[in-house]
């Protein structure tokens, strides 16, 4: 009863409590409905092949055994099925080859100046329009010009966007007799019968569609060639197709991809052996032979590390918020207590008022915020999606523990952080009873010092530790997420000691201007101790995560720019037009042919290591050529030479187990061979971009996917420009600039990380606000008689508001000082990390983002203060003064 009558008589005490955790507890059932959503991929049954019997293709898994049990990593490029294996199985039954690759279709357009026409199935026309464009495009290929008028009518922008093949539409290649596997069906005309016909699918809504009968110009590895659309199938929705005969798909692409047999599976297991590196795919096992087949399950990863990394910060904001106000709550209640205890209260009856109110605002605000939690989750996976977050088939399930969960973490959180101010309340003479001292005295008991002092040491060391053993381990997204908890804490705790020293820095120079105001907040701030530190509170953990999280992600995109920037000479960077794609053969050889050009051909691989007999880990690695390498870039090496380099060798880096120059590795390599090459060279580890190199024998089959190109000393460098501009229109290819690709690909560009950060930041705002408004409703409305004294003594209601507003907007400078401190102190590790790990990087600190967020904070705080301050300002100063708690 006695905690019921306390909160009915002071509820202005419990409300902001009361919106701070029930707003706490929604974002915690919000982000962990959506995150139990994550778990689990949705199941997708087999769609390439989803009508064939039997489907055999190169393992796509490399199987190490180890002492621990076998382990399995993915194959960065899974080899072909041999014409051996082909055989062999044809002897079973019927097989149907599947061959994949790019077929990019430019579509006809329409209007007078269209060139593609409209023809029956099987009727001839003369070759005009797109025939034209593919010979035009062919004899640009063959014969780029050179000089002032070329380089003007190929370098500029407009010419560029005119080109054929600019707006070609990615789609893939098979041949026809595989469109039965999935099975594709024919909506119109015919099958493909000669090399230049083709089937295409169509797509709903998809905009301008193909039909039978379109002349169309279709962009492969073989080359551009005009052709004629003889049949049209109904798209299944994970791939856009063009079908060609099977004669001219193995021209254009001649290893087999995988094998649909028309057999019993035990027969090809038979046939194929144990050993033949091959998979036999049956059932659901098929869906592994479709494009991408992990894709949704990696499209969670990230969706899950956001919501996770939300879900954890809103705890941690919301306990420290509603500590912070239970905390400020039972001191302002001091009084209150002393009177209990004259009236022979006893110190665990105190306590346990104050646990029960703790508790019953932790009921009522977990029920509400469960509540509010359940209805906000669709809206956030519809924001997720829309924001590009999400993948657009996310979804919500119907688990329900996130409610329990969230229920249950809202009262463990308001029932924890009301147990130190219980204590504390329990502690309380009945001479307080007595006390009318504005000065709050005893703020830092022995025990809080300890912790302070406990928590810094740890927020401090380690971080230390990591710089000393392994610093790359500090760049990581969890480390620079988590890290700012310790010192954020260790920085609360500490307040009520810094309130004053900061408070008095911040209000120098106001209380040396003429007028009292300046004096009346320095002395204020400091007497109210308690007061300051409970609004600072929620601003030090506000500032410091915006400035750490925005900084650190900031700090480290300028540091990969400035890696790429030393380790990129190139003139210009050649890249495929559409992403995933290899760049085209015929560039590569015109490329090649540059007069004046120095050539660095490089493709994307893998290599795969056993590390201490127990993990298979794999690195990113490039295939190049050592003698060209050193021409387009200067890669920080650390031991050893680059131009030591060779099929029997490997440049490594820093983050290897092995590395010793002239050791030998057992690696596998992108296709699973197994390989014993030498390191020839060591690389600084940097941020993780600094892979590993290979040569192209040891590619495993990777295509050639980007191309560094360097103007030679003395050589044209816009006939160099016009000539690459010219292959690369001709077959989709991004031709940029060193400048150009920089700008791509420097800090900003990561869209979906920048969007996750603000929707995490705008969290932990939206609790800051709350709290912040709350404590200072409470601490206005505690103050009614000082307010009437400084009526009484003289000053207009005017000058009373103006000196509250001025002693919020102190506080929150007060709170925004201490959250640059800890903001300062994770910028300075990371950017210690990169030192060490030998990036030469500026620290960037965003600026922009805590003005706003600073800016926010006093003008809420302003208000908060102002609100409550008029309303008892309208009361006479003589009531005011006279009234008692």
């Amino acid at each position: 009863m006695l905690a019921l009558s306390g909160m009915r008589t002071r509820w202005i005490t419990f409300v902001g409590s009361f919106v701070a955790l029930a707003l706490g507890v929604g974002l915690i059932a919000a982000t962990g409905l959506a995150l139990a959503a994550t778990f689990d991929a949705p199941e997708r049954g087999p769609e390439r092949f989803a009508a064939a019997p039997v489907v055999v293709r190169a393992a796509d898994h490399l199987r190490v055994d180890t002492p621990t049990g076998t382990r399995t990593k993915p194959l960065d490029h899974p080899g072909p099925v041999g014409p051996r294996t082909a055989d062999r199985l044809a002897a079973l039954g019927r097989t149907v080859e599947d061959r994949t690759f790019p077929a990019d279709v430019t579509a006809p357009r329409a209007g007078p100046d269209a060139t593609a026409v409209r023809t029956g199935p099987d009727a001839k026309q003369p070759r005009t329009g797109l025939d034209v464009m593919a010979a035009r495009a062919s004899a640009d290929v063959k014969q780029p010009r050179t000089g002032p008028d070329a380089t003007a009518a190929r370098t500029g922008a407009d010419a560029r966007k005119s080109r054929p093949g600019q707006d070609a539409e990615a789609r893939v290649g098979h041949p026809w007799p595989v469109a039965a596997a999935a099975p594709y069906r024919l909506t119109s005309g015919r099958a493909p019968a000669a090399p230049g016909e083709i089937v295409v699918t169509t797509r709903p809504g998809g905009g301008a569609p193909l039909r039978t009968g379109d002349r169309v110009l279709v962009r492969t590895p073989a080359g551009n060639a005009p052709r004629t659309v003889v049949g049209t199938v109904a798209g299944r929705g994970f791939e856009d197709a063009v079908f060609f005969t099977d004669d001219e798909a193995a021209r254009i692409s001649p290893d087999i991809d995988a094998l649909v047999v028309h057999a019993d599976a035990t027969a090809v297991r038979r046939a194929l052996g144990p050993d033949s590196g091959m998979d036999v795919l049956t059932g659901h096992d098929r869906r592994r032979a479709d494009p991408d087949p992990d894709r949704d399950a990696r499209a969670l990863v990230s969706v899950n590390a956001l919501l996770g990394t939300a879900a954890g910060i809103t705890l941690f904001v919301s306990a420290a918020v509603v500590a912070s106000t239970f905390s400020f709550a039972v001191a302002q209640r001091r009084r209150e207590f002393g009177l209990l205890r004259t009236a022979g209260a006893t110190p665990g009856q105190i306590r346990r008022t104050v646990c029960a109110e703790a508790v019953l605002v932790g009921v009522l605000a977990s029920a509400a915020g469960a509540w509010l939690g359940a209805g906000g989750a669709p809206l956030l996976v519809g924001r997720m999606t829309e924001a590009g977050l999400a993948p657009p088939w996310f979804a919500l399930g119907d688990a329900s523990w996130p409610l329990h969960t969230a229920f249950w973490t809202g009262v463990f959180v308001a029932t924890a952080g009301a147990l130190v101010s219980c204590h504390r309340a329990g502690r309380t003479a009945p001479t307080e009873a007595l006390r009318e001292a504005a000065v709050d005295s005893r703020v830092m008991p022995a025990s809080r010092w300890a912790t302070a002092v406990l928590v810094l040491l740890a927020g401090l060391g380690l971080p230390a530790v990591a710089l000393a053993v392994d610093p790359g381990d500090l760049l990581g997204r969890k480390s620079y997420i988590t890290r700012p908890m310790l010192l954020v804490v260790g920085f609360a705790l500490l307040a009520p000691v810094l309130v004053r020293p900061v408070g008095r820095l911040l209000t120098w120079l106001p209380a040396r201007l003429p007028g009292a105001t300046g004096v009346l907040v320095r002395e204020n701030t400091a007497a109210g101790v308690r007061r300051t530190a409970a609004v600072a509170a929620p601003v030090l953990i506000t500032v410091a995560l915006a400035a750490t999280l925005t900084g650190t992600v900031a700090t480290l995109e300028e540091a990969r720019a400035a890696e790429a920037r030393t380790a990129t000479t190139a003139d210009f960077v050649v890249t495929p037009g559409q992403e995933g794609r290899p760049l085209a053969p015929a560039f590569v050889e015109r490329a090649r042919a540059v007069e004046g050009a120095v050539v660095s051909v490089s493709r994307s691989t893998a290599v795969t290591v056993l590390e201490e007999d127990t993990a298979l880990v794999t690195s990113e690695a490039r295939a190049v050529d050592p003698a060209r390498l050193a021409a387009v870039s200067e890669l920080p090496v650390t031991a050893g030479r680059l131009s030591d380099l060779d099929d029997g060798a490997i440049v490594v880096n820093e983050e290897w187990l092995t590395t010793r120059v002239g050791d030998r590795v057992t690696v596998w390599l992108g296709d699973g061979r197994k390989a014993s090459l030498r390191i020839a060279a060591v690389l600084a580890t940097g941020t993780g971009d600094n892979g590993v190199y290979v040569t192209r024998r040891n590619a495993g089959g990777a295509g050639v996917d980007r191309i560094d190109v360097k103007v030679a000393e003395g050589a044209d460098r816009r006939a160099v420009a016009a000539a690459l501009h010219t292959a690369g229109a001709a077959t989709g290819t991004r031709v940029t600039t060193r400048a150009e690709w920089l700008a791509a690909n420097g800090p900003g560009t990561n869209d979906p990380t920048r969007t996750g950060l603000r929707m995490i930041l705008g969290i932990a705002l939206l609790c800051t606000a709350t709290a912040l408004a709350n404590t200072l409703v409470m601490a206005t409305s505690d103050r009614v008689r000082d307010l009437a004294v400084l009526r009484l003594a003289g000053a207009t209601a005017p000058q009373v508001l103006r000196l509250v507003a001025a002693e919020a907007v102190v506080a929150v400078g007060v709170g925004a000082v201490l959250g640059g401190v800890v903001a300062a102190v994770n910028l300075l590790v990371v950017w210690g990390a990169l030192v060490l790990l030998g990036v030469m990087s500026a620290v960037v600190v965003p600026w922009g983002t805590l003005g706003l967020v600073v800016a926010a904070a006093a003008l809420l705080a302003a208000v908060s203060a102002v609100l409550p301050a008029s309303i008892a300002l309208r009361t006479r100063p003589v009531e005011l003064a006279g009234a008692r708690e």
